[in-house]
């Protein structure tokens, strides 16, 4: 998704292929064959992986729009908070819903409301709509997963991470990014997304206990 957005955002012509992780094609672990997992931009002969890095790719290839900062501090920002909501945010996220033992989803939960709790000191100090200010950046695209995907994870993990009243903030750019034309328009169904992250619940939850004995 964050791939298509800024290809959205910056009005370039592309074509959608959907591929099924669970059933990969030989095309995608041709293209891939290190980490065997999509988004892959192709753009003639050339090959692009991993989402931050086609986002930086699409950024300095189509330069209308810019969606990376264009002072060199704050570009290192924007992808250390980008690293920060991947590696340390969603994983804690993850963790939480997956995981069958409350112990443990007690201390993902703290952790992942503790980096939610940067993240919004982030935004209270630019005081903008977005993180790019006042129109979308790259930041809001590395992110923009917390709008949408988040609230069907507090759903199927029956749990709280965003509270409007702790997250002022973060709640009302949530409101702004599933708002905007570019990605209200490419957003996946949430009764599917619900249906298939309950059912990864049960198979992740129930290979993690079974780990956790073995």
């Amino acid at each position: 998704m964050r791939v298509e957005w800024a290809l959205r955002l910056k009005g370039v012509e592309y074509e959608y292929i959907e591929e099924d992780i669970f059933n990969k094609t030989p095309l995608l672990l041709e293209l891939n064959p290190v980490h065997k997992k999509v988004p892959v931009l192709i753009q003639g002969e050339k090959v692009i992986l991993e989402s931050f890095i086609i986002l930086e790719y699409i950024d300095e290839t189509w330069k209308q729009y810019p969606i990376l900062p264009q002072d060199p501090y704050d570009r290192a920002m924007a992808r250390f908070w980008a690293k920060v909501g991947e590696e340390k945010f969603l994983w804690d996220t993850c963790m939480a819903v997956w995981t069958q033992f409350e112990e443990e989803k007690e201390g993902y939960l703290k952790q992942a409301i503790e980096s939610l709790q940067k993240i919004e000191e982030v935004l209270i100090k630019g005081k903008s709509k977005f993180f790019g200010g006042e129109k979308i950046g790259y930041l809001d695209i590395a992110l923009g997963w917390i709008s949408y995907w988040l609230p069907v994870w507090e759903e199927v993990g029956s749990m709280k991470i965003v509270d409007p009243i702790l997250f002022p903030s973060i709640t009302a750019w949530m409101e702004n990014i599933r708002n905007h034309p570019v990605i209200k328009d490419k957003l996946p169904p949430r009764d599917k997304m619900v249906a298939y992250f309950q059912g990864r619940k049960k198979e992740i939850g129930a290979s993690m206990a079974a780990a956790r004995k073995g």
